[in-house]
């Protein structure tokens, strides 16, 4: 078949073809980025050479991440921006001004992985309240709404493009009995961005989600301590393991790869085989 496009409308593929992620000269925010799966995914982005801005609730954690991630960026030789944020995604006049703030200190803001989350109350289907419904949702969708809609925002004005992910759960695939208002916000993230994907094109900004498998993560540190839970979800597991966080590093940088230009839309799932077996 003949090629007929034109090539200078052609996205340039020269860090596609050097075999190495490249993001230096820019930034990315990742919520939640101060341990677990977002810490690893931001851990990606500054060996890549990509500056990072961690939001997080807890301060001290901040700190932690913001030296953990400077080490990297000084291995990387890019000269990378590492700062963090105190925020609480579920409001949103602090998610505009950390991301105002972001942008200034950081020049522009090319990325963003909305990956704060919080688990389900453990309250039974029956006995579970409008009020734990609530507060389940307002952190794991609304707070995925607002940070994506104000990332969205500034690379719409920046007129750069960019890269926004959303992180997910298997629970979106799969029955989440007794966790049901988590699993309900996490299937809804799917389909807002599958919409933001269609909407946002235009502007040249590629969204997608990431769905993890079980990772042995502050989160997710009950079922992994419980032996019988451990046990069950290894067993259905082909790799016969939970993951290490650091085990998305490599899907973080692959994810804000400017590189990828025609990736956009997808679920990115990263869970051992789970939800096949």
């Amino acid at each position: 078949m003949t090629n007929t496009s034109d090539d200078s409308t052609t996205p340039s593929s020269a860090n596609a073809t050097s075999g190495r992620i490249d993001l230096s000269g820019r930034s990315f925010v990742v919520t939640g980025g101060n341990g677990g799966i977002g810490l690893g995914m931001a851990e990606g982005i500054a060996q890549a050479g990509g500056s990072v801005s961690v939001w997080g609730r807890n301060a001290d954690k901040n700190g932690a991440a913001v030296d953990v991630l400077s080490r990297i960026a000084a291995d990387s030789g890019a000269g990378a921006t590492i700062t963090a944020h105190v925020c609480d995604v579920s409001d949103e006049v602090q998610v505009r001004e950390s991301m105002a703030r972001t942008a200034s200190e950081h020049g522009s803001v090319d990325g963003l992985f909305a990956n704060a989350g919080r688990g389900g109350t453990g309250t039974r289907f029956l006995d579970l309240s409008l009020e734990e419904w609530r507060s389940v949702m307002a952190v794991n969708l609304d707070g995925v709404f607002l940070t994506l809609r104000e990332a969205a925002r500034t690379m719409v004005e920046q007129g750069t493009g960019g890269s926004l992910v959303a992180v997910s759960s298997t629970s979106a695939v799969h029955g989440a009995a007794g966790n049901e208002a988590y699993g309900t916000a996490k299937t809804a993230v799917n389909g807002l961005v599958r919409a933001l994907a269609v909407g946002l094109a235009r502007h040249g900004i590629r969204v997608n989600s990431l769905l993890p498998g079980w990772t042995i993560t502050e989160l997710a540190s009950g079922g992994y301590e419980n032996d019988v839970f451990r046990t069950a979800t290894v067993k259905r597991t082909p790799v016969r393991r939970w993951a290490d966080p650091a085990e998305f590093r490599a899907v973080g940088a692959f994810l804000a790869d400017p590189t990828q230009t025609y990736h956009t839309g997808q679920e990115i799932c990263v869970d051992g085989g789970y939800t096949i077996f």
